[in-house]
């Protein structure tokens, strides 16, 4: 045996005992400590002690994570404490609860797993540094002693007669083993303690230890002390109130929420709302009425009501039913647009007739620039109505149109109820812009939300998802605008009277720009009417030369830029008035940027002027045919859709069918690749409306006959050579009157369309109708005597 230790009964100390391993607590020597066993081989353990000499070697885990009921040996430390088992109890739920009493520090020389499972060791006694009670020994533990009086002061909690036995200790050593063993300590900080043998550097590393316990206790307290002081104010603040009631009463005054309740109550009686707004109004007051101010739900109930009274329920303004005066006012606005100003008077007389008539949805569609937007300031103007205006372009989400329901944090009303309560007016003109570039994705889709708005049949009862009660929309004129047709839901497209606008005239353009766009860009850009003026050419070499399009939108910006650089002479000093020429443009804008593609063209074998519309109006196409040796292929280049494509080889088709009759028939041999491009490559194309022209320029290549450069064609072709209708004519006409063609080619079946088109608009304009392919063999090509010159430009 190693050296003998005497305790208690003079029982001798074992050299060899089983291990029992111990978490989340620690056994010091002297200390009585009751602990839970688990684990089958850890109570093996316990039963091998309590069949002996009742010693156990209790040693901590270096990691928990890894178990306590059947640890390894490697993830054991080999200084612990040997302890006697005083007590023992089996637990029903499984583990042996005992008590323990440590006797003195003990090291294993080694872990041996017995054949019942358990750990066993050769323990050897570990005996602490003796050292003497000098006086820096005695101010430290002082300093401890006073350091865990504090703790007990911020609200550490300690048995009093743990205190007692503090006080009484007069080793250090026991001192730092006792009051580490009612700190807060990691397992690796106990063990520390537990391995340290010299007295003072354990009692030193203790005192570190409640100095960090006193930090975290004052700032408990501190937490503590604030969280209290909030609730005093809180209560406070709530007895005052009280007080305040109390004394308001005793004056016969009334309190500010009770005043405030009172002035609610009053202005809901006043809003004229309908018998069901009204009860779901009063019933959230009742609510509001019934909470605490500070209640966060109280803000949300009176915001609600605010906008309930707000809402313009039954507040109109009077309709000015003068439909002279209101044809003035369209004409003063816009030039041109006789369709839909004649349309609008008509609504008008309707109206005056019959008061209670539903408004129509009208749609304005058509190029950007065109004036749909501006049209909508006009009408609410010539009606004396409130103009609000909406775009829905890119809006994605459902609760846009219908608002948010109020169970979210921050809702509102959508769109629609947001702006009639701007306008305070039950009975405006609403303008929804851009329907045709509205989306939809997984927040819903506004769209559909739209199609109760625009329905007069059913936006009397339109319920906002924010205000929850009916709202009356059928009162509203609404007017809806849009680029095209084709990306507008065909369900919300049924619900409006669809009217085209049209692109403007070079003479319609020449009196827009005098008579509004000069004289706004002149005042905006500080100048005065007797600074600067326009002649008519230079406005037209303006438009010619320098824009592009439908409208007159890029029309009012180059106007703009002359305007700047006037003003910036103005600004320096000048003194002279500027009288713009056709001469003067090329000094201000530059040189001409637009490119005409059929201007200063001669006429070529397979090269047709075909008519194409797109969203910002016409178009004329050039049309290019190749015949070259190859393998039969047919090559279509030009960025051409699948539409157009297929209309290509309709034509080819067709083409396939006359060479026989026309002796062509060789160029369909397997020898010959045919190329049809459409330049612009970087445009993208498509639609059938070219089928004609792609007709004309293969004809014009199998026979070598040069095509006219002055025409222009436009119908769908089918494999019997049938021209089939189209669309766009009108913008159609106006980009070949643009690029000076002389001669048109429309379908027959698109005469009726002309009609629709004034005769000003179409001067200088040849239109020959055509019904079948075969009618333009005639008329298309040159003369003999040009012949061989166009075959070899070809």
């Amino acid at each position: 045996m190693s050296e003998i230790q005497l305790y208690d009964d003079m029982k001798e100390i074992p050299d060899i005992m089983p291990v029992v391993p111990v978490s989340g607590t620690m056994i010091y020597p002297f200390m009585v400590v009751p602990f839970l066993v688990q684990g089958e081989k850890n109570e093996k353990a316990i039963d091998v002690a309590m069949a002996g000499d009742h010693f156990i070697l209790a040693v901590s885990i270096k990691d928990i994570k890894q178990g306590d009921k059947d640890p390894r040996p490697d993830n054991l430390y080999r200084v612990g404490t040997v302890s006697s088992v005083l007590r023992m109890m089996r637990v029903p739920s499984g583990g042996i609860k005992i008590m323990a009493q440590g006797l003195f520090r003990g090291k294993a020389a080694g872990f041996e797993i017995k054949e019942d499972g358990y750990i066993s060791a050769a323990v050897q006694i570990i005996n602490e540094k003796k050292i003497e009670l000098a006086p820096g020994i005695l101010a430290l533990m002082r300093n401890v002693r006073d350091q865990l009086d504090r703790a007990v002061h911020l609200g550490k909690s300690l048995p009093p007669e743990f205190i007692t036995m503090i006080r009484n200790l007069k080793e250090p050593g026991k001192l730092a083993d006792l009051v580490s063993s009612v700190m807060e300590t990691e397992t690796g900080d106990a063990q520390n303690i537990l391995e340290q043998l010299d007295p003072e550097k354990r009692l030193e590393f203790v005192s570190r230890l409640i100095s960090n316990e006193l930090e975290i206790l004052e700032i408990q307290n501190r937490i503590k002390s604030n969280v209290q002081s909030e609730m005093e104010d809180t209560q406070k603040k709530y007895f005052l109130k009280e007080q305040l009631k109390a004394i308001q009463k005793e004056l016969g005054q009334d309190d500010p929420r009770s005043s405030e309740i009172k002035e609610l109550k009053r202005a809901i009686q006043e809003s004229e709302m309908p018998v069901e707004a009204r009860e779901q109004t009063v019933a959230e007051l009742e609510r509001l009425e019934r909470m605490h101010p500070d209640a966060a739900e109280a803000n949300v109930i009176r915001t609600y009501i605010d906008w309930m009274i707000k809402l313009p329920w039954n507040k109109s303004t009077k309709d000015r039913l003068d439909l002279n005066h209101a044809r003035k006012v369209l004409d003063q606005d816009h030039y041109g647009l006789d369709k839909i100003k004649t349309r609008i008077v008509e609504s008008l007389a309707v109206k005056k007739l019959n008061p209670e008539s539903r408004s129509p949805i009208l749609c304005f569609v058509g190029p950007p620039g065109v004036g749909k937007t501006s049209l909508g300031h006009s009408i609410a103007r010539a009606l004396n109505r409130k103009f609000i205006r909406l775009s829905v372009g890119g809006v994605r989400d459902e609760a846009e149109i219908r608002g948010h329901r109020r169970t979210y944090v921050g809702a509102l009303p959508g769109r629609i109820i947001n702006g009639i309560k701007n306008a305070g007016s039950i009975n405006p003109v609403f303008m929804i812009d851009e329907v045709d570039k509205i989306g939809a994705d997984y927040r819903g889709d506004p769209s559909s939300a739209l199609l109760e708005v625009l329905d007069p049949e059913q936006n009397s009862t339109f319920v906002d998802h924010y205000l929850d009660v009916p709202f009356d929309l059928s009162k509203i004129m609404f007017i809806t605008t849009a680029n095209v047709l084709d990306t507008i839901p065909a369900p919300l497209l049924d619900r409006m009277e669809v009217i085209q606008i049209a692109g403007y005239t070079e003479e319609e353009k020449m009196a827009i720009a005098g008579r509004y766009l000069v004289p706004r860009q002149i005042e905006g850009n500080g100048l005065k009417s007797s600074q600067l003026k326009f002649s008519q050419s230079s406005l037209r070499s303006i438009i010619r030369g320098h824009t592009r399009e439908a409208g007159v939108r890029n029309l009012e910006r180059e106007i703009g830029g002359v305007c700047r650089k006037v003003a910036a002479k103005v600004a320096r000093g000048s003194r002279k008035n500027f009288n713009i020429s056709a001469a003067d443009v090329k000094t201000y804008l530059g040189p001409p940027r637009v490119y005409s593609g059929v201007q200063g063209r001669r006429n070529q074998i397979g090269v047709v002027n075909g008519l194409a519309w797109t969203p910002t109006g016409g178009e004329v196409l050039i049309i290019e045919a190749a015949l070259m040796e190859g393998k039969g292929q047919l090559i279509l280049t030009g960025q051409l859709g699948d539409v157009m494509k297929e209309s290509t080889q309709a034509a080819l088709g067709y083409s396939r069918i006359l060479g026989s009759r026309m002796e062509f028939k060789e160029k369909f041999s397997d020898k010959y690749d045919l190329h049809v491009h459409v330049p612009a490559g970087a445009v993208p194309k498509d639609g059938p409306s070219a089928g004609i022209a792609m007709f004309t320029a293969l004809l014009s290549l199998f026979l070598q006959k040069p095509v006219r450069k002055d025409i222009a064609m436009t119908g769908e072709i089918s494999l019997r050579g049938t021209v089939l209708p189209i669309g766009g004519l009108k913008q159609k006409l106006l980009a070949a009157r643009r690029e000076r063609i002389k001669t048109v080619f429309v379908p027959e079946t698109n005469r009726n369309d002309i009609e629709d088109i004034k005769k000003e608009d179409l001067s200088g304009l040849e239109i020959i109708y055509v019904k079948t392919a075969d009618e333009l063999l005639d008329k298309v090509f040159v003369e003999k005597k040009t012949r061989s010159k166009s075959k070899s430009e070809s």
